[in-house]
């Protein structure tokens, strides 16, 4: 899940019973196989004392920052949308390496193409 990101701050406070998702994504991300996935991963966490909701704010590798309100977002929804994002990050990132444009426009009439290996199917095994 680190891999993805360049920093990540948590904050709260801990007299707040709203802590929860903080407390466990603070949890994840402290763990042996997070850490070594991206060791430059900055990991702040601000303990705070105010009436603050708790907040969760990542920094992906692109820079693009997104801020989660952890009284409404639980940690294991913010884990699974930083691993699609990053899904997405490693696919950009392997087409611009591979010199192609992205995003990748496919013209409509390809997408109506059969599929390379495969039949089309005839009338009569439609209607079977």
């Amino acid at each position: 899940m680190l891999k993805f990101l360049s920093k990540v701050r948590i904050e709260f406070n801990a007299l707040d019973p709203r802590t929860a998702a903080c407390m466990e994504f603070l949890a994840q991300c402290n763990a042996r196989k997070a850490k070594e996935s991206n060791p430059a991963c900055q990991l702040q966490v601000k303990r705070r004392t105010d009436d603050h909701p708790p907040q969760i704010t990542v920094t992906f590798v692109n820079g693009v920052e997104e801020v989660f309100d952890a009284t409404v977002t639980t940690a294991q929804s913010i884990r699974n949308l930083i691993l699609e994002k990053g899904q997405m990050l490693e696919t950009e990132q392997m087409f611009r390496d591979a010199g192609e444009k992205w995003p990748v426009i496919i013209p409509r009439e390809e997408l109506r193409q059969p599929a390379p290996g495969t039949k089309p199917r005839k009338a009569e095994e439609k209607k079977q």
